[in-house]
């Protein structure tokens, strides 16, 4: 099978292996973990904040950065095909008491300054008013999009006007610093808090981190104890971590892969498949999503639905020049 399903499916290699089995631990949630201490102060370096927390998943670092920007019954301002909206089970209300307000952005999941101003609401005697405005980059489900800074920032500067703080969802962002050859610091600079996934294109098993300012940090903690991530002798998963930041560089072979693998599939019949930014190919389909993904799977290439008529292929560091040309093979012999 040449999986193509998602950058989530790497298997870490063996680097990372004796990195965890060799790593220095102790008790994380007394502070005493070296490994993951080392991890987070690389993260919020390389992101440009004071500090960072590590966290088992990207949900549950956008989780818990909802839940310490936000007083329960605000409203959170997400864009509607943005991942902490639409893909993580509804968890601003469930965790935060948090109530969503979805705006649309563009084809490209920017969200405009304008539609920042026209979703605030501001406190009163009968409205709770808006606690955050969350951003994504690369944006999942536009086809992971690149967004360049000055979108973010203009978005961004639009709720400190209001007092309204800043998250941004950088489960990739690390790719969108590759395509735009823009530092991640630059990236996340106008945000009061981001976070970032170890274990999507950087390959590590598991992890992520969220950053923010030191006091951010020390309350994002207890949130992440509320939730359940207050984990023990995490060195263990810090120190493959670690060697997952070295791999930031090799992301721009993932792209490349991703247009050689765009332009097979946009040739081939019954699929339109445009260019993409980073890692992500999104296909649009003649047949339905289901059956193509079961076909594709009959011939050995694993992709995912993305909507009744649109199937994603994601590369990774698992994937090399052979395996494009292999899944090329088998996607013409299943819509054949």
């Amino acid at each position: 099978m040449i999986d193509l399903r998602s950058d989530t499916v790497t298997k870490p290699d063996e680097a990372m292996r004796t990195a965890a089995r060799d790593a220095e631990v102790g008790d994380d949630v007394y502070g005493e973990d070296p490994t993951v201490n080392e991890l987070e102060t690389r993260v919020a370096d390389v992101l440009g904040f004071d500090d960072a927390l590590l966290v088992p998943s990207g949900t549950m670092g956008n989780q818990v950065a909802v839940r310490t920007h936000t007083d329960r019954g605000q409203e959170a301002i997400v864009e509607r095909e943005s991942h902490v909206y639409k893909w993580e089970l509804g968890g601003v209300a469930q965790h935060s008491g948090v109530q969503a307000r979805p705006v649309d952005g563009d084809d490209r999941g920017v969200v405009a300054p304008g539609r920042v101003r026209e979703a605030f609401v501001e406190a009163d005697g009968h409205r709770a008013g808006t606690g955050l405005l969350a951003l994504e980059n690369t944006h999942n489900s536009k086809g992971g999009t690149a967004i360049a800074p000055d979108a973010i920032d203009a978005a961004a500067g639009v709720a400190h006007e209001r007092d309204v703080p800043v998250h941004l969802d950088g489960a990739r962002l690390f790719n969108a610093a590759a395509a735009l050859d823009t530092p991640a610091e630059r990236l996340a600079r106008e945000a009061d808090s981001a976070m970032v996934c170890l274990s999507k294109g950087l390959g590590a098993p598991v992890g992520s981190v969220l950053a923010g300012s030191e006091g951010f940090v020390e309350r994002a903690r207890r949130h992440r104890k509320l939730m359940g991530g207050g984990m023990r002798q995490a060195g263990i998963l810090a120190a493959p971590g670690l060697r997952a930041l070295e791999n930031r560089d090799r992301l721009a072979a993932d792209h490349e892969r991703a247009r050689r693998l765009a332009a097979g599939l946009d040739a081939a019949p019954g699929l339109s498949a445009p260019e993409p930014e980073t890692n992500i190919v999104v296909a649009e389909t003649d047949d339905p999503a289901d059956e193509v993904v079961a076909a594709c799977e009959r011939e050995g290439v694993g992709c995912v639905a993305f909507g009744e008529y649109r199937v994603r292929f994601c590369t990774h560091w698992d994937i090399d020049d052979e395996d494009i040309d292999a899944a090329l093979s088998g996607v013409e012999r299943a819509l054949s």
